[in-house]
């Protein structure tokens, strides 16, 4: 008995598994309503927090931001608007509806196609108030990234929108914390 059970033992195999194994792309549309604002994009119906894909959800931030938005939409009007993590775009989209430019941002590779996705779901709606809406990868303190950003948008940005993100500063060597700074700083510049 005890040699058949280290047979058995030397029959188990390995099972690797790489993140595609945590990848969930079971999108459906969803409708969002903050006050007149009706947006209908895809995300997922529960989150999943491995390899970072929290982007796939909404969260209650952009929420509780899309409803503040939403109701002070003037101070939009006219503005150029950079959200940081933006995952499925709620926030950037229904600023669009009111903003001269909105830039999406997120880090991650399986987000950011989702928040394409949802721009074109936008722009295959027929509606034309989402005027200047684009997406980039932005990995916080990625000098590269945040040079590219701001090469197509040497004026900066009037706001910068970001809800349920956290930076962790410590994180960052010098060089990656003074080009968040920079980028920051530009962000800010008025037109």
């Amino acid at each position: 008995m005890h040699r058949e059970q280290e047979k058995d033992e030397d029959d188990d195999e390995i099972v690797c598994l790489d993140e595609s194994f945590f990848i969930n792309r079971d999108y459906q549309i969803t409708t969002f309503k903050f006050g007149p604002q009706v947006l209908n994009l895809l995300c997922l119906q529960s989150a999943s927090t491995d390899y970072d894909l929290t982007g796939q959800i909404v969260w209650p931030g952009a929420v509780l931001l899309n409803n503040y938005l939403s109701q002070n939409s003037e101070m939009l009007k006219g503005c150029s608007v950079i959200e940081l993590g933006s995952g499925i775009g709620v926030t950037g989209i229904l600023c669009s509806r009111f903003c001269d430019e909105v830039v999406l941002t997120d880090h991650n590779d399986e987000v950011l196609e989702i928040l394409n996705k949802n721009i074109e779901l936008q722009s295959s709606s027929g509606n034309s108030s989402y005027a200047g809406l684009t997406a980039e990868k932005l990995e916080w303190g990625n000098k590269d990234e945040i040079e590219q950003i701001l090469q197509k948008h040497p004026r900066g940005f009037d706001i910068i929108l970001g809800a349920d993100i956290y930076i962790h500063w410590k994180g960052f060597s010098n060089s990656e914390q003074a080009s968040a700074d920079l980028f920051l700083l530009m962000c800010l510049e008025l037109k």
